[in-house]
């Protein structure tokens, strides 16, 4: 139990936003370092609430209805419990595809809406993280040897799971499925973990914060590889890049010395430096290596760049400190997420103070008789109206005829606000079935008034 291990997890939401939709599928498989199982698969599905309304295009890709989770599913309450307990255990590294950026960012906001801290699976007790998908991008720029990589029917670099898999023989069938996706992500890190074993296990070393700060950082600045979605699949999404200045919450901004700075700001059509200048987050597992690694296997042409044109626009960037001074207060100035509008959504307005994370505790440990007398006395305000929330969708038997009332004209109120958009994605639904079912569930949910 001491041992560090992979927990490879994904899941099936009914939209793609963290804070207006919801899980409704979760998967899992717990592998050594090796990549190993340890015991079986976990599939679970969690009861979509009754506030909200799926995306129908969404439920035609995994094929979920809300009313097979209502049937098999359990509480996010239940489910909250679970992954604390028996999934994000001391020692557990989660990773997935693209987890950084969605699925622990929908895991955040479950724990926030019930009352466990929203980021503990990420780092107490030897706990950590780290994304595949960055792992593949920069191993196909740089030691791309060995697997076969996807392109679209028009040419354009792809790292898609499913098309990686089917590439090289990997068995994935239903994709898009939780529990297949796992699967094929533990089958792709075997994958790259073979053929490229010196880059696989240079990541896997630097996934943590501290780490990357070795080798990016404003300290002592230099030059450095740095693959991201952000940038050109035409490049493979890598480039060197340098760090500019500093940002919001402890992160920096880097510029990417693929351009020239003064041909940058005498180009009058450009709208903005993004991603040009772009912000870098050292707690997002990214994938970057020391500059030293393109003098290796032709990485200089594999990327389209040459030294030359690093110095020279690293020399022009410097010659312009106003630049990065601009870009510092243009980035402090602008919003990191938009206004929340209700307390489950609120996640980053502002962190807990220890005397409410003991409440907090407090309510997740409650049964519904303790719920039901339960007042604790929250110095955050968003904590008094979350509380409601939590009761109504979990234990439904704790609220007063006063919450109640209370609780629907909430609910009402953000079924109205998803209205229009679920029924105009409905329209373009094919599958009979799955488009009779979800406009049964619409009605179930006293919504008429639209149909």
């Amino acid at each position: 139990m001491n041992k560090p291990t992979f927990f490879f997890y994904d899941l099936e939401t009914s939209g793609l936003s963290p804070r207006e939709d919801r899980i409704m599928q979760f998967a899992g498989q717990r592998t050594d370092l090796d990549l190993n199982p340890i015991g079986g698969p976990v599939n679970l599905l969690v009861k979509l609430p009754d506030d909200t309304l799926p995306s129908p295009s969404a439920i035609a890709v995994t094929k979920i209805t809300p009313q097979k989770t209502l049937a098999d599913g359990i509480t996010e309450a239940e489910f909250a419990k679970l992954v604390t307990s028996e999934i994000f255990t001391p020692n557990t590294i989660a990773v997935g595809y693209n987890t950084v950026r969605f699925d622990d960012e929908f895991m955040r906001h479950l724990f926030w809406r019930t009352f466990y801290d929203p980021y503990e699976f990420e780092w107490k007790d030897g706990r950590s993280r780290w994304d595949l998908l960055d792992v593949v991008r920069m191993t196909r720029a740089l030691r791309p040897e060995g697997i076969n990589w996807p392109v679209t029917a028009d040419g354009k670099a792809t790292n898609r799971l499913e098309l990686i898999t089917k590439l090289n023989q990997i068995s994935h069938e239903n994709a898009h499925d939780a529990e297949a996706d796992v699967q094929a992500s533990i089958d792709v890190a075997k994958l790259i973990k073979e053929k490229q074993p010196e880059l696989f296990s240079f990541l896997f070393k630097i996934r943590g914060k501290n780490d990357v700060k070795k080798i990016v950082n404003l300290d002592d600045k230099r030059p450095f590889v740095y693959s991201s979605g952000r940038y050109s699949s035409k490049t493979n999404k890598t480039t060197v890049a340098f760090p500019l200045t500093s940002s919001r919450n402890g992160n920096i901004l880097v510029y990417d010395l693929r351009y020239n700075l003064e041909e940058i700001l005498n180009d009058k059509e450009r709208k903005s430096f993004y991603p040009v200048v772009k912000e870098f987050y050292f707690n997002r597992c990214p994938a970057v290596a020391p500059l030293s690694v393109l003098d290796k296997a032709d990485g200089w042409q594999k990327i389209d760049l040459d030294a030359e044109t690093v110095n020279k626009n690293l020399e022009i960037l410097l010659k312009h400190p106003e630049f990065a001074e601009k870009m510092r207060e243009e980035i402090e100035n602008k919003p990191e997420f938009p206004p929340a509008i209700d307390p489950e959504s609120a996640l980053y307005d502002g962190f807990l103070n220890d005397r409410d994370r003991i409440r907090c505790e407090a309510v997740r440990n409650a049964d519904a008789n303790s719920l039901a007398d339960f007042n604790p006395d929250f110095i955050d305000e968003r904590l008094h109206e979350l509380l409601l929330h939590y009761k109504a969708k979990n234990f439904p038997q704790s609220l007063s005829d006063a919450e109640s009332k209370k609780w629907q004209a909430y609910r009402r109120a953000r079924l109205e606000r998803q209205a229009p958009i679920f029924l105009e994605e409905l329209e373009k639904i094919e599958d009979d079935y799955l488009k009779e079912e979800l406009k049964l569930y619409f009605e179930s949910l006293n919504d008429s008034d639209y149909l």
